[in-house]
């Protein structure tokens, strides 16, 4: 019978977490999906993107944004789920039947375990391949040349060495009215105006050209470039003027999708799984270790006396040798006057040398420093995501078995709060790392380190009852301070 009952129980929470859980994260997906576009509605907007390219923006954005929506919905599903179980009595009519909330909770348990394996190889696998194509997609939109669209009343710039200006336009036709081009292409000391009462402007089929057909104007064509070898001391700058009643025009506009091949990305660390990022880790390590012992023996080579030059010779006549076995002050004191101001000269400026030299080679080795903690961070956001979802179960539950509060209330006003600390935590753990002012393992897991214990401490305190955020209890017991405090002071 207690089994049956442990069964009831166990399909009972699954059933509602689930459904709470799938809400929550298309919620959270979607609020932090437009976040992601506000920030590239640049790429977007004005491009004449087909609708086929944005879906398939839209898909890998939304891959893009799941380790940071998964942690969310998890939190806040799992608050709502204890909520409504601690506000209809159902999580205390289970303790009365001796239902411990450790055994209430462990099919959930095992059910985020799985889920956070899942987030892993999600991490692993899938947000690398779409971490690439996203961002190649990204580069081949922000040089796609923009939809052709001319405000009337505008000078417009968006075709590369033009200038168009229409002081109206039939929206219906297509037509431009009053329309005047400044065509400098080959430079602004070479331009050509043309002006025409009419026109229309439109893209080739092959999508490579624009065709302009202008109707009753006349064109002025700057002819000094022409007339420079033949008469240079010419004041005056000629030029030649067209009248036409009809023209049209190609200019080089392309206006097709130019795919960034995915190849570029291999080697950044976004696009690589563990296997691609230790291997990686492992092969810069070596070569920063072999570029930092061939700068150490460049130094040594490069000593203040190098027995391949006579400079010291040439200030002192003194030789390494005798310096070795003589005190280097009272060989300086033995110098003339000008020998030594020849020599500090020369001391100064070959400390300056080196100086220059180590800075350099601390430049040079800070590039593979710099490569080596991207790929670390990256290395370690793949196992942080599955721990916060674990981490984030461990708060939610037991906070939502404490407060006993469901729906879409308190909840999302503390999951949003809780979450927020979060996200404070780990970007500052992530800055810190990226700067190399803490280590890697130490600024990608502060957040972890900081939200395990509060996820321990709810479970305890959810698990002995306590009224951890009942305002009365906290009233009880400001009540005893206050009256131990007037006992103390009655006393004395």
């Amino acid at each position: 019978m207690r089994r049956h009952l442990l069964k009831r129980i166990d399909l009972y929470l699954l059933r509602n977490f689930l459904g709470l859980f799938f809400m929550t994260f298309l919620i959270a997906s979607f609020i932090l999906l437009m976040q992601f576009l506000w920030v590239h509605v640049r790429d977007l907007v004005g491009k004449g993107v087909e609708v086929s390219v944005l879906a398939e923006f839209f898909v890998y954005s939304v891959m893009s944004v799941v380790p940071l929506a998964l942690p969310l919905a998890i939190l806040l599903a799992s608050l709502m789920c204890f909520g409504n179980l601690g506000e209809k009595f159902e999580l205390t009519a289970m303790k009365a039947a001796g239902v411990s909330l450790f055994r209430i909770m462990r099919s959930l348990t095992v059910s985020i375990a799985l889920l956070c394996v899942g987030a892993f190889f999600f991490s692993n696998y899938v947000l690398p391949m779409s971490q690439a194509k996203l961002w190649a997609l990204i580069f081949s939109l922000r040089q796609k040349s923009p939809e052709l669209d001319i405000p009337p009343g505008e000078f417009y710039n968006g075709v590369p060495g033009y200038m168009i200006y229409v002081e109206r336009k039939n929206p219906k036709t297509g037509m431009l009215y009053d329309l005047m081009i400044y065509d400098y292409s080959d430079g602004f000391q070479d331009a050509t105006v043309l002006v025409s009462d009419s026109g229309q402007l439109m893209v080739t089929a092959d999508h490579h050209y624009l065709k302009l057909c202008l109707h009753s104007g006349e064109g002025f064509e700057n002819l000094d470039r022409q007339q420079q070898n033949a008469t240079k001391s010419r004041k005056n700058v000629p030029y030649r003027r067209e009248i036409f009643g009809y023209k049209e025009m190609l200019i080089e506009f392309d206006t097709d999708l130019k795919r960034y091949d995915e190849s570029v990305l291999a080697d950044q660390h976004v696009s690589k799984d563990v296997y691609k990022l230790v291997r990686s880790i492992d092969s810069v390590q070596v070569l920063a270790h072999d570029r930092a012992v061939q700068q150490s023996q460049e130094l040594l080579r490069k000593n203040y006396f190098n027995r391949e030059s006579n400079d010291n010779l040439e200030i002192g006549e003194i030789s390494p040798q005798v310096i070795a076995s003589h005190n280097i002050d009272s060989l300086f004191m033995a110098l003339s006057p000008k020998k030594r101001l020849r020599a500090l000269g020369t001391a100064v400026e070959r400390a300056r040398q080196k100086k220059d030299l180590v800075q350099y080679n601390n430049i040079m080795l800070e590039d593979y420093k710099y490569y080596i903690r991207k790929h670390e961070i990256e290395l370690h956001r793949k196992f942080t995501l599955a721990f916060a979802c674990l981490i984030f179960f461990f708060i939610g539950a037991p906070l939502g078995a404490i407060i006993r509060k469901g729906g879409m209330g308190a909840p999302i006003v503390i999951s949003v709060v809780l979450f927020v600390i979060y996200y404070i935590i780990d970007n500052t753990g992530y800055k810190m790392a990226r700067e190399a002012l803490w280590p890697v393992w130490a600024g990608m897991w502060l957040s972890s380190f900081v939200l395990l214990p509060i996820g321990i401490f709810l479970t305890y305190k959810a698990a002995t009852d306590a009224a951890l955020l009942n305002p009365e209890a906290w009233l009880k017991v400001f009540e005893r301070i206050r009256r131990k405090l007037l006992r103390n002071v009655s006393r004395s």
